[in-house]
């Protein structure tokens, strides 16, 4: 097991922050989907970190280890809730802004590199530690197909509701 720290410090109020601001946004933000859908958009981000870090940081690969030490421990499981505001987010300004098709690309690649910087704050916050040579770049092309595949989920979820109507 490794050991990068023991203190209540900068990497655990960086997730409660990051929790509370997007919790926070959440709440404040007028409503654009069903309460089913909230709830599925905030899930998407919570099962693809959790996936991704335990594809990712657990034995045999470990590229790198999520807070204090190499053990889960109850803030990871707040990191991971933390995903879930963002998603929203993701899919919340992908209606919002109205994206035409021929903008998805561009979409998709500012909010990997807005991904890749949370990231970059999180690595300099003590969140993550890279190990066997990981590192920064490695995870944008995660985020790439992360943001692809919420937009066709998202679009097949909309065409699954819109003919469940019909």
């Amino acid at each position: 097991m490794n050991i990068y720290d023991n203190r209540f410090n900068a990497n655990e109020w960086f997730i409660l922050i990051g929790l509370a601001v997007g919790i926070s946004a959440f709440i404040l933000i007028p409503k654009r989907f069903s309460p089913k859908h909230n709830l599925v958009y905030m899930i998407c981000g919570i099962y693809s970190g959790f996936f991704f870090d335990h594809s990712l940081s657990v034995e045999p690969v470990n590229y790198y280890d999520v807070n204090d030490t190499s053990n889960y421990q109850f803030i990871d499981f707040l990191s991971y809730c933390s995903y879930g505001p963002i998603s929203y987010l993701f899919f919340y300004s992908y209606v919002y802004w109205k994206v035409k098709r021929s903008y998805i690309p561009l979409f998709i690649l500012g909010w990997a590199l807005f991904s890749e910087g949370m990231e970059w704050v999180a690595v300099q916050m003590g969140v993550f530690h890279y190990r066997e040579g990981y590192n920064l770049y490695y995870s944008f092309p995660i985020y790439l197909m992360v943001n692809s595949c919420w937009i066709l989920f998202f679009h097949y979820s909309r065409k699954k509701s819109m003919s469940a109507r019909t």
